[in-house]
């Protein structure tokens, strides 16, 4: 599931002060503290499929990408 950036529709409310104000209180995104959405991929933001240990904080299409580079090897 994707999801839209909730900064899009402010070059129309910007005239609209109060409005704008209304629209940033409801549609802002909270600071998650637990859960998918608090761990990002440090190289692409990608949410999903993250590589945690060692505290590479990366998702597993870049580690793939980048596993040589920092050392990492592939055994067969």
């Amino acid at each position: 599931m994707t999801y839209s950036h909730f900064k899009k529709p402010l070059k129309q409310l910007k005239v609209k002060p109060p409005k704008l104000k209304k629209y940033l209180k409801h549609n802002t995104p909270k600071q998650r503290k637990t859960g998918k959405a608090k761990k990002r991929c440090r190289r692409c933001l990608r949410i999903g499929g993250h590589i945690d240990k060692y505290g590479l904080n990366l998702c597993r299409q870049c580690f793939r990408q980048i596993a040589t580079k920092i050392g990492f090897k592939k055994y067969n």
